[in-house]
């Protein structure tokens, strides 16, 4: 008997939160580069009575997306998208990051609107970094919205001499993220189904534990030591907001973008952290 069928890509913390609050008596499809960890939380969750598939996926491969959602397909319609995939500033290149942060979730959120089901929801998951960067003009934005997939990488404001460092390459994948559900949530309506983001802060995971580690580790650390909430968030915390956008209670909610970083982004431009940053 065929089920309705999620799909979850990046198997890690976060997204299993969120898989757990809204995945009951659906398939889900979990896609990873790394199929041990997929199968690890496959395992985790299928232990706990849900019913999970790994799927080895690599979001910076436009037919990798393709075999999975072709995969998810055989086993229902596609009723929910879960997109925590990706790579942080301490883990890869200026170029890993804009290849899967930034072109991977765009060709996935185009290719899961063409087939998500009436009714359907997704959510994927951008970053407080985003909205610490600079405002980018009104032109830049509708690019980083608007521009086909195949074409975005080739834009003149993501070549190597106008991209800082793997920080900066992060920050412009999270805004283009944002910008792409906001486009996206046009198209994704056309099917009556609805697509938002959310822009955690820092939330204890093995990619957070990375970057108290990395080389950016004490800022990161007194980021979140510094902000209203005083600690770093939880993954449950997240999926909180997840569960709030792709229930029914969220009906009149797409192509926003929310911000979970305990305060931090606030205290960073009008609080403790703004002169650190000056």
């Amino acid at each position: 008997m065929k089920k309705k069928v999620m799909i979850l890509t990046g198997a890690g913390q976060i997204g299993m939160a969120i898989a757990r609050r809204m995945g009951y008596g659906m398939k889900i499809i979990v896609g990873d580069k790394s199929l041990n960890n997929t199968r690890g939380i496959c395992e985790t969750m299928n232990m706990a009575g849900f019913d999970c598939l790994p799927v080895e996926m690599d979001l910076a491969s436009r037919e990798s997306i393709l075999s999975l959602i072709d995969e998810a397909r055989k086993h229902g319609e596609i009723a929910m998208l879960v997109n925590a995939a990706g790579v942080s500033p301490s883990q890869a290149s200026i170029e890993t990051i804009l290849k899967v942060d930034l072109y991977g979730t765009a060709v996935l959120l185009e290719e899961v609107g063409k087939v998500i089901q009436a009714g359907g929801a997704g959510v994927t998951i951008s970053s407080q970094s985003g909205h610490r960067m600079p405002a980018l003009t009104p032109e830049e934005d509708n690019l980083l919205a608007t521009t086909p997939t195949e074409e975005l990488l080739s834009l003149d404001l993501l070549q190597s001499q106008n991209i800082r460092d793997t920080l900066h390459a992060y920050q412009m994948a999270k805004r283009c993220n944002v910008k792409r559900v906001m486009a996206e949530a046009v198209k994704w309506g056309e099917r009556g189904a609805r697509i938002n983001s959310i822009s955690p802060g820092i939330i204890v995971t093995p990619l957070a534990i990375d970057e108290f580690n990395g080389p950016r580790g004490d800022f990161y650390k007194n980021m979140f030591a510094k902000c209203p909430a005083g600690r770093p968030g939880t993954a449950d915390e997240v999926a909180n907001v997840a569960e709030l956008l792709m229930s029914s209670r969220g009906a009149f909610i797409t192509g926003a973008d929310f911000l979970v970083d305990g305060g931090a982004t606030a205290s960073y431009f009008y609080g403790s952290l703004k002169s650190e940053n000056e």
